[in-house]
Formats: structure tokens, sequence, C-alpha cells
């Protein structure tokens, strides 16, 4: 077995199903696997993931990193490949992770890549609102997610966790589709998810205090940064409307981590 597609879901129907569609070519007879770890869908998630041949495990939710390393701790295959629900590969890709595999492989083609080599980077395309978002610090927007198994772990963090790998990675040609945020209710919902396990990281920094800085400057910063000199704008009003909201989240994650930081310090009765 060549390689374990690794993916943690929650309610992912409209995604799941587009997700294994783009890496059956690179599981399919035997050549792989997919490690399932759902918290507890309530909609089709685990039976469209079953219709593929995963192999689903439901595990009560204890945070992204703690989540994503149970999936990689199931998987048997020689290379891990980590995806995200809402994430696809695209054909080019594809070709190229084939191509890889059979290089690595002591039984497949001549070796081509250092010894020591344990993990690969792939552009990701995201979209927002249907549109490819390419400036505004989102594109090439490179992620590590092609492994060799027991080189690597994420990092324990309550967001926007990142892969460790012991090594050495290089870069491969091919681009990670994101699906992210269809639609605005989309973008505010995960605004609020992700505003708050900010909070958590703030507070876990150090004091909070409540400032005009926090809550008004740093958003306004974070939005001309991106919008104006990453050229955001570039992007029509679906970057307008990206990084708009985005520095709405700055300002979220500013004041609730106040608020936290206010509850644990209030005397309890």
């Amino acid at each position: 077995m060549q390689l374990s597609v690794v993916i943690i879901t929650l309610n992912e129907e409209a995604n799941i199903g587009r997700t294994l569609e783009s890496v059956k070519a690179l599981v399919s007879d035997g050549k792989g696997e997919v490690i399932i770890v759902d918290s507890g869908s309530t909609d089709r998630t685990v039976e469209i993931a079953s219709s593929y041949g995963a192999k689903v495990f439901v595990e009560e939710w204890k945070g992204f990193a703690v989540q994503k390393n149970s999936a990689i701790e199931k998987a048997q295959a020689d290379w891990i490949l980590s995806l995200d629900a809402d994430e696809e590969l695209s054909q080019e890709l594809v070709s190229h992770l084939h191509e890889a595999l059979q290089a690595v492989d002591p039984a497949g083609s001549p070796k081509i890549y250092p010894p020591d080599l344990n993990g690969f980077r792939f552009r990701r395309r995201n979209y927002f609102l249907g549109r490819w978002v390419k400036h505004g610090g989102f594109w090439p927007d490179p992620k590590l997610r092609l492994f060799r198994r027991g080189s690597a772990a994420f990092e324990n963090r309550a967001v926007h966790e990142d892969l460790r790998v012991q090594g050495t990675v290089w870069r491969m040609n091919g681009d990670l589709i994101h699906h992210s945020y269809p639609t605005i209710s989309d973008y505010i919902e995960h605004m609020n998810r992700y505003s708050s396990l900010g909070a958590e990281m703030v507070v876990a920094r150090g004091p909070v205090r409540f400032t005009v800085i926090n809550i008004t400057l740093r958003p306004l910063l974070t939005f001309l940064y991106n919008y104006i000199f990453r050229l955001g704008f570039l992007d029509g009003k679906e970057g307008l409307l990206l990084h708009l909201n985005h520095s709405v989240y700055v300002a979220w994650k500013y004041v609730k981590a106040w608020e936290l930081a206010r509850s644990r310090d209030e005397p309890r009765p």
C-alpha cells in the first residue's frame, strides 16, 4: 500500500464526495486507503464516505490538531496525504502525486529524491463566493500535506494548526483546490468559530486588556495590508467582501479574548 488519505469531517455531505472522487485514482485497486475521522455528523457524510470505501471512525471532537493526529495514527501506508473535507486535487496534482509515489517506492522507479525526503508542499487555490482569489495573500498559499508515515504530526494549537515534518520537504507542481465559503453565511459562521478559537490562543499568550488598538487599529491595518498592499482589490467585489470580513474577524478575536480573560478573572461565588 502506497498512500493513506486522511480527512476529518463534521457534516460535510456537500463536499466529501467531491474530495473522495479526486483521490480515487490514487487509492483504488489496493494502492491505498482513505481514513475518515468523523465527529458525529448528522447528515449523509458517513454514508457518502462509506460508499467510496473509506474506513470511517466516529470520535468525540477534541480539537483540530488532536483530531487530525488521530486520523494519522490510523494510517497504514508508507505515505500519508492529509486533506480538508472541502478540498480536492487537481488532475495535474494527481498525476504528479502518482509519479512521486512511484519514485519514492523502493520497488518502483529509480530513486530521484534525497534519502531524507519526508514531505511535499502543494500550492492551494482558494475559492471565495465561487471566485478564485489570486491576491491578498491567498495565492499560492503553499500547504504541506504529503508526508512519510512516522515523520510528521500536527502541532497542538487551537486553530491554524500546521504539520511539523522531520527531514527535507520539497514542492510539488499541481494545485490543491479549496472550495472555501461558497456563501457569505458560510464565511460568517467560519469567522465566529475561528475567532473564538483564536481568542483562546490570545488569552494563552498572556494578560489581555480592552484596547482601541486591538479592536479598531489592528482590523484596519489588516484590511489595508491585504486589500491594498497585497493587491486584494484586484479580486473584484469578492476580494473586497473577503478582506472586509477578515478585518471584522480580527476585531471579534480580540473582543472575545478580552471577554474570555475577564470571565476567568472574575471571582467565583
